[in-house]
């Protein structure tokens, strides 16, 4: 985005492109699709923001509708089930890179080890809800700008229109739409049924992630995996596997989440037509709020600029996301490698042991062939999800 938007079209100088993306970084939800808006925002409006935003994540939507109706449908063939399990042992070697990727940046002094550990030991260790642990992380970073009592020169902006005309009147428009099918549906069919848990879980998240997409799948496996059982964990790594391949953002990957929910528990509805409504639902309440925030936000964004106690706190939450991470990565290992486990309980703590004679030797074998190809050969995402799978079809083939 940086290369086309600043260097490319000349749309933004970077300045403005810089602090763009701090705004979008200090919202909770998806980023990128937020910085697409912006820039649409800032080039022509409203409808500029709405033709960026939509355009940015229907592409990939419905890339992934397509794939996971295919999956629902043909997952449970030999042939496919070795593939996705290339595709498991690769998504592993890909969240340790991003792992690795995000640590190197963020983790700059003592205190963002510490916020990093605190968030891997409170989820890993404690199962402490995933919002609750950002929520700390952000507050006690907020805290080191009140504690050390840093002053910033705030940085003078390019003069830019403060606003489109009708701003906010969208923002207050998009508000109610984006909380009205949940309400219909809580009112209509009741807390219990699945699209309502739907809209109301991804709707939470929509407004209490940070981080990027690798942050929030935890809290998603979390509450759709292990407290839902809308997925098992096998199929969380699948469903990662096939958003890497898909053009746009990572985080449809929760339209994966949504129409195989669904589709398990589409009643009197044809499966196929419950998958789609599922996976509509979701990107609804996911992406709804994006629009709204920048909408909403973009006209004031100048405020934040220079405001260290917020700095501190998007720093605090940068760290933890870390932690996330690595409790994602541990996640991912333990049901990737592993084919059995018990959770071992000791007063608060709480924790997932597997058992060392389940260890999946053609899984640590693809996953070692993914950590060579993605950081020894640098053949990049695609093509190390593409090898780990072809390896799968390989090993099935030969009767492995």
């Amino acid at each position: 985005m940086h290369r086309v938007a600043v260097e490319e079209k000349r749309w933004l100088d970077e300045p403005r492109f810089l602090h763009a993306l701090n705004f979008c970084m200090l919202l909770p939800g998806p980023e990128a699709q937020q910085l697409a808006t912006y820039t649409g925002w800032l080039l022509h409006g409203i409808r500029g923001g709405l033709a960026a935003g939509i355009l940015f994540i229907l592409p990939g939507a419905v890339v992934m509708a397509a794939l996971a109706a295919v999956y629902a449908l043909y997952g449970r063939l030999p042939a496919v089930e070795a593939a996705f399990l290339g595709v498991k042992a690769a998504v592993l070697a890909l969240v340790v890179e991003a792992l690795l990727r995000i640590g190197a940046r963020a983790l700059r002094d003592g205190f963002a080890w510490l916020l990093a550990c605190g968030a891997f030991a409170a989820l890993f260790l404690f199962d402490i809800p995933f919002p609750a642990v950002i929520a700390a992380a952000a507050l006690l970073g907020g805290a080191t700008a009140f504690l050390r009592r840093r002053t910033e020169t705030e940085e003078t902006a390019p003069a830019r229109p403060p606003a489109a005309p009708g701003t906010g009147r969208l923002a207050l428009i998009l508000l109610a739409a984006w909380l009205l099918p949940t309400v219909v549906l809580l009112a209509w069919l009741g807390g219990g049924h699945v699209f309502s848990g739907i809209a109301v879980f991804f709707s939470k998240m929509a407004v209490l992630t940070f981080g990027g997409a690798y942050a929030v799948l935890s809290w998603v496996a979390q509450e759709a995996v292990a407290a839902r059982g809308w997925l098992a964990p096998g199929e969380m790594l699948d469903a990662l596997g096939l958003a890497e391949t898909t053009p746009g953002p990572l985080i449809l990957v929760v339209e994966f989440v949504g129409f195989l929910a669904a589709w398990r528990e589409a009643g009197a509805l044809d499966p196929l037509v419950a998958g789609l409504l599922g996976a509509g639902l979701t990107l609804w309440v996911t992406f709804a709020p994006c629009f709204l925030f920048i909408f909403a936000g973009a006209p004031h964004v100048e405020r934040l600029r220079g405001r260290p106690g917020l700095q501190a706190a998007l720093a605090g939450v940068t760290a933890a996301v870390v932690g996330v991470i690595a409790n994602l990565s541990a996640w991912f290992a333990l049901n990737v490698l592993f084919a059995e486990g018990a959770r071992a309980q000791a007063g608060p703590v709480s924790v997932y042991l597997p058992d060392p004679t389940s260890l999946d030797l053609k899984a640590l074998a693809l996953a070692a062939l993914a950590a060579i190809a993605l950081f020894v050969l640098k053949l990049g995402a695609f093509r190390t999800l593409a090898l780990a799978a072809l390896a799968g079809l390989a090993l099935f083939a030969a009767g492995v």
